[in-house]
């Protein structure tokens, strides 16, 4: 991304433009905006791509913090939603209804029930919306980013992790007899090939499968049956990649981590590809890559590209919105890592500070974020407390997301 699809914000651009890899189509969060900012949506920059995709991106950071996210920023995503329980990127004027003017959308609908349904207390807005995805699914078992385009490996793993989220397995979710793991399959480059193991994100015109990394990060978790809040998995059975007539699922997930790792080995990171231009780093697909990475039980791996981000990302974070933050809270989360230090920095009160503030639950689950995070007025505020009552404690606050056409 340059907010990785962070942003379906690229992958709609992508399709409207028939741009390379995502990372061209990404338009700057710090865009002065075309549209009025909405109270309750997270971020600044131009909503019109990406609304949908960075709040629920954002609430998704939020739960798994041990954050409650604030009721105006659910109800401002639930708000988003289409009578027929679709949503689309953003919708200036929810009051009105959707009609033939709205384009919905598989990867902001699919972001979103990951999202409603972590927040909880949703269900109904849920269920219409799993009800959508599964009455646009494509016969050959996938899903393509608008209804009725033909299917791709992002599109086709983000529903994958709407319908594992809610508790359906996408293996009983059928069109034609085919489920999506019928589906990723037919995107994975054979090992003897250019790219071997990666995703495609479609086949080109010519039919070609061209090794595609956002697709790779997006395949890996789709092939295992994960959204985007994924953890530590358990190690892949061959560090290479596998040849077979017909991969499972698992070999299609252990492929693509095993080119995603020889992919990041040299530089700690992914790079982008735009035509013509020079290479740079790729941040919100390495960020993608380390989730994808941990889940695929490379942790070594996933750590060491971590550590690259802690050193190089911060800028990036901070340049691009929320969903660049949400995206490295989730890679902290994938590696067991806190992002509350992150470079000197902290994610958690980026995040925080972008949108309507959160309110921190006390959990036992989720205590070791809160004595990491100085961004809520629990534990840092006592602590400030006492500063401020004389003990004289030094004390520093530091705080410890490409498509082809």
């Amino acid at each position: 991304m340059n907010v990785r699809r962070s942003a379906a914000a690229l992958a709609a651009v992508g399709v409207l433009a028939a741009a390379a890899p995502a990372t061209a189509a990404d338009p700057s969060p710090s865009a002065s905006p075309k549209v009025t900012i909405p109270s309750g949506l997270y971020g600044k920059g131009d909503p019109t791509y990406d609304g949908v995709w960075r709040q629920s991106l954002t609430l998704l950071a939020q739960r798994t913090l041990g954050y409650r996210p604030a009721t105006e920023a659910v109800d401002w995503l639930t708000g988003q939603q289409c009578a027929n329980g679709a949503f689309t990127a953003f919708r200036a004027t929810p009051a009105k209804a959707c009609d033939s003017t709205v384009k919905p959308d598989t990867n902001s609908t699919a972001a979103a029930v990951q999202a409603l349904q972590a927040v909880g207390g949703r269900g109904g807005a849920v269920g219409k919306a799993v009800d959508w995805l599964k009455s646009v699914q494509n016969k050959d078992g996938g899903w393509g980013y608008y209804p009725g385009s033909p299917s791709d490996t992002n599109s086709t793993s983000v529903v994958i992790g709407a319908l594992s989220a809610v508790g359906t397995d996408p293996a009983d979710v059928r069109k034609a007899g085919r489920s999506p793991y019928d589906a990723l399959p037919g995107w994975s480059i054979p090992c003897d090939q250019d790219g071997g193991g990666a995703l495609a994100y479609q086949p080109d015109k010519k039919g070609k499968l061209l090794a595609n990394a956002d697709a790779t990060a997006a395949g890996v978790l789709g092939a295992l049956g994960k959204g985007f809040v994924a953890e530590a998995g358990k190690a892949p059975a061959k560090d290479a990649c596998t040849k077979a007539g017909h991969l499972t699922p698992a070999q299609v997930a252990d492929n693509a981590g095993a080119y995603l790792a020889a992919a990041v080995a040299k530089t700690g990171h992914l790079q982008s590809t735009l035509p013509g231009a020079t290479a740079q780093p790729d941040f919100g697909n390495t960020a993608d890559a380390v989730v994808a990475l941990a889940a695929d039980g490379r942790t070594e791996q996933a750590g060491k590209v971590y550590a690259w981000l802690e050193k190089n990302a911060t800028q990036w974070a901070a340049q691009n919105g929320p969903a660049a933050s949400a995206q490295l809270i989730l890679a902290a989360h994938a590696v067991g890592e806190q992002p509350g230090d992150f470079g000197g920095t902290s994610l958690v009160r980026s995040l925080n500070a972008q949108g309507p503030a959160p309110r921190l639950e006390k959990s036992a689950e989720h205590r070791s974020e809160e004595s990491d995070d100085d961004s809520n007025t629990g534990v840092w505020w006592i602590v400030g407390v006492f500063l401020v009552a004389g003990i004289g404690i030094g004390f520093l606050l530091s705080g410890r997301k490409k498509r082809q056409p």
